[in-house]
C-alpha cells in the first residue's frame, strides 16, 4: 500500500468527503469543537461516522476518526472493517493511524494535511509502514481547500 497525493477523485467520493466536512462543521456548530469529521464506509454504506469530541466528552481519544470507528464497531458487532474506506477531513494523527491500522481498514481519504502531528505522511508514515503487518491506501487533498479554511477559520477565532 503506499501514499498517493495525486490522486484522482471522482463524484462518489465527493460526496463522502462533503458529508464529513459537514460533520466538522457540526462539531465546530454545535459542540464548539475543533471541526474535524469522518465518514467509515463500505459498499456505498455508511459503517460510521464522527466528528471531534475531545472537550464535549472529556476524551483526549474521542477524535473523529475514533468516534466514527466505535460507532462501525457498535454497528457491525466487530472491531475489523476489512474493505472500508474512511473519509476524513484532516490528516489523521498516529493515535488514529494506530486504530485504522488494528480495525483493519483499506483506505484512508483524508482532505488537508496537518503538518505538525500527521501521520499519513506529513509527519510520519504510520498508516504505510512496513514494520506493521497490514497497510492502509492513502489518498490525500480532496477538498483541502475547504477543510484547510475550516480549521485556520476555526483556530484564528479562538486566538
Amino acid at each position: 500500500m503506499s501514499l498517493n497525493t495525486s490522486a484522482v477523485f471522482d463524484e462518489r467520493e465527493a460526496r463522502w468527503m462533503r458529508q464529513a466536512l459537514d460533520l466538522a462543521a457540526h462539531a465546530r456548530d454545535a459542540e464548539n469543537e475543533v471541526p474535524v469529521g469522518a465518514v467509515l464506509v463500505k459498499d456505498e454504506v455508511v459503517l460510521g461516522q464522527g466528528w471531534n469530541r475531545n472537550i464535549t466528552l472529556h476524551d483526549p481519544t474521542a477524535h473523529a476518526e475514533i468516534v466514527a470507528l466505535r460507532a462501525a464497531g457498535k454497528h457491525l458487532g466487530n472491531y475489523r472493517f476489512p474493505g472500508s474506506t474512511l473519509y476524513v477531513t484532516l490528516e489523521p494523527c498516529a493515535m488514529c493511524a494506530m486504530a485504522m491500522v488494528h480495525a483493519r481498514i483499506a483506505r484512508v481519504v483524508y482532505a488537508a494535511r496537518d503538518p505538525k502531528t500527521g501521520a499519513a505522511g506529513s509527519v510520519f508514515d504510520t498508516l504505510v509502514s512496513d514494520r506493521h503487518n497490514h497497510r492502509i491506501e492513502v489518498a490525500s487533498g480532496l477538498m483541502a481547500e475547504e477543510s484547510a479554511a475550516m480549521l485556520q477559520t476555526f483556530f484564528r477565532g479562538r486566538r
